[in-house]
């Protein structure tokens, strides 16, 4: 389930949603050539158990929690887990270079976890310190290594062969980790079923609108994982400079 992912935007939904029915899911990186998805067969049988298993359990119970649950308590609730789990930002941050933003970050996390009652309220953001979202996979990519296939993991849904490290990373960095007892479980209950309640609307748009859901759900993932790695500004097609080029001079000529 690509539950477990940083929540993917509407807008980039919507985008490769309508390029996915006009194009037949050229967009992106595939669009390009680019999209390595070797693995598809596999890729798609563990997607098909996902999205059962999805369907069966976590959606219904995703769909009454947003019914019963307060806004605001699901707010602080994705606050609370944002905060638990930005020790792995902080860090990446820094192995990527950006130093400004990883002080920046270690004091959005010390405010939150202490003025922000354990992150349940961002603090930090009204005191000038947004929420960054960087990963090992990112930082990976800063140093040149290439995206590799994709890989659509049991479980925890979309991935790459670039992206698969951060999964120990991420562990590594996540206080719940070490916990240990009855209270790990349904803490990360509520994680799962608080993210998948987030995540309605992006799906009932990623249903109505994909002719293939799969497809869709790798070009969105891919997309927003280059979205995140050039910090919201990946670079063009080049096909803008198709329409900057000077006019030829022998046409100039046949013109006049």
């Amino acid at each position: 389930m690509e539950i477990l992912h940083a929540r993917h935007t509407v807008s980039v939904l919507m985008l490769v949603g309508a390029l996915a029915i006009l194009g037949g899911c050229a967009t992106g990186p595939q669009a390009k050539g680019l999209t390595s998805d070797p693995l598809e067969p596999a890729n798609r049988a563990f997607y098909g158990l996902n999205e059962g298993l999805d369907r069966g359990l976590v959606k219904p119970i995703a769909e009454v929690y947003e019914k019963i649950t307060p806004a605001p308590a699901r707010t602080a609730v994705t606050n609370f887990f944002d905060n638990l789990l930005y020790l792995n930002v902080i860090l990446n941050s820094f192995l990527q270079g950006k130093v400004d933003q990883g002080f920046s970050d270690a004091g959005r996390f010390l405010v939150n976890s202490t003025l922000g009652i354990g992150g349940l309220f961002d603090v930090a953001k009204g005191m000038g310190m947004p929420m960054h979202n960087e990963d090992f996979g990112q930082t990976l990519a800063t140093w040149g290594l290439r995206e590799g296939p994709y890989v659509y993991l049991p479980i925890k849904g979309p991935n790459s062969g670039r992206d698969l490290p951060d999964l120990v990373m991420s562990t590594l960095l996540n206080p719940l980790t070490y916990l240990s007892g009855g209270i790990l479980a349904p803490i990360q209950a509520l994680r799962i079923i608080n993210l998948r309640a987030n995540l309605l609307d992006e799906t009932r748009i990623r249903d109505e609108a994909a002719v293939d859901p799969y497809s869709f759900t790798r070009e969105a993932y891919l997309q927003r994982r280059e979205f995140l790695i050039y910090d919201g500004a990946p670079p063009t097609t080049g096909y803008e400079d198709i329409f900057e080029e000077e006019p030829d001079s022998d046409a100039q000529l046949k013109v006049e």
